[in-house]
């Protein structure tokens, strides 16, 4: 059971966050993450982002998926109306970024990134947002408004004792280099999105 670690206000191009560390011990150097939007309301439904880092794509602004961009939309999002980004140490869907860097090169070879994380012996998706819901536990959140278009992490809230109010979609246009790994999510992964040129992690 994780808990909380540090916390500390952050100011953010986005505005000011609440930042808290969650691990089982203190010298974990890749806790889990929440920031806390300051002008969130804990009395009403609570704006919530389950997001898993990508250090392809936040760090160095890959155009294979729109993960940086996604975690920017939810950062304006969370500033403008209140909630909470729950940011989980699960790179590459909770393989790593060596193995994912190793999916990268069977997709340049024409696989997709499914055909990629099981050619390698992989699954598909290993990430478990159980970790998300002990997170909002924690910080005594019990309805919330969930930003996503993925219906694994409808399905974790809906088994859960928090209670999801409704679904905001996160929707990121495709580029060149995404649409096709965009594509693989919404028909493998059953995303909800508004066409094939868009989707959410």
């Amino acid at each position: 059971m994780v808990k909380i670690q540090a916390e500390a206000n952050v100011p953010t191009d986005y505005g000011n966050f609440r930042m808290i560390a969650f691990s089982e011990n203190d010298n974990d150097w890749m806790p889990h993450m929440a920031l806390v939007a300051e002008n969130t309301d804990f009395s009403e439904p609570v704006n919530v982002r389950f997001h898993s880092e990508c250090i392809t794509g936040e760090v160095f602004h890959s155009r294979k998926c729109e993960c940086g961009q996604q975690l920017d939309s939810a950062l304006k999002y969370t500033h403008e109306n209140g909630g909470i980004i729950v940011y989980l140490r699960q790179e590459g869907r909770n393989i790593g970024i060596i193995n994912k860097l190793k999916a990268y090169a069977l997709q340049e070879k024409g696989l997709d990134t499914v055909e990629a994380n099981l050619q390698l012996g992989l699954p598909a998706d290993d990430r478990d947002f159980n970790v998300a819901i002990d997170i909002l536990k924690i910080l005594g959140v019990k309805e919330i408004n969930l930003l996503t278009n993925n219906p694994e992490k409808i399905k974790f809230v809906e088994n859960s004792e928090i209670h999801l109010n409704l679904r905001i979609p996160l929707q990121i246009k495709a580029n060149e280099n995404s649409k096709e790994y965009l594509k693989t999510k919404k028909n493998y992964f059953g995303h909800l999105l508004e066409d094939d040129e868009k989707d959410s992690k």
